[in-house]
């Protein structure tokens, strides 16, 4: 087996970006960053008493909750891809070292959102960034994800300048 090469992870996303990430114009097209104060109002919690893990980052949780509805997969094949894809990893803000979510904690806040009454709130912003193939109402929360696999970004919308021919 090859040894990893230092700039290994940097050429493969390099490569991924000159055939047309789908999810790096998202990141190029959303600011994450706005949802923010909303997911941490949505979260906001008293500590019952020091100690304890740390929550994953909310910006970060959200982003998953975005893959599983683009790709329509279920909790733990979501662990698993992000895990595996380097695509999915970048969008998150994540390299090949950190930590990833586990299903339980991915369907946890995934359960947060929804059943609190927050998805349409959440969803609406996103909603309005030019998503082809969303068969559902965005402010309707999934009852399982009925977005089709091979979902499509509408590049023009994302502001792109040389949109990828699919």
């Amino acid at each position: 087996m090859k040894q990893i090469g230092f700039f290994t992870e940097e050429d493969r996303l390099s490569k991924l970006s000159v055939m047309g990430d789908p999810l790096e114009k998202m990141t190029g097209a959303v600011d994450f960053e706005k949802f923010r104060p909303l997911l941490n109002k949505i979260f906001q919690k008293e500590a019952l008493a020091p100690g304890g893990r740390p929550p994953w980052d909310y910006v970060l949780m959200f982003k998953v909750i975005l893959l599983q509805q683009w790709y329509s997969i279920a909790d733990d094949m979501t662990e698993y891809l992000i895990n595996d894809r380097l695509s999915f990893q970048r969008f998150l803000g994540l390299s090949l070292w950190d930590k990833v979510p586990d299903a339980k904690t991915i369907w946890l806040f995934r359960e947060n959102i929804t059943e609190g009454g927050y998805y349409a709130g959440v969803m609406h912003p996103i909603c309005q960034v030019g998503i082809k193939g969303v068969k559902q109402p965005c402010d309707t929360p999934p009852q399982m994800y009925s977005v089709p696999y091979n979902l499509v970004l509408n590049a023009n919308s994302l502001g792109c300048n040389n949109p990828p021919s699919y």
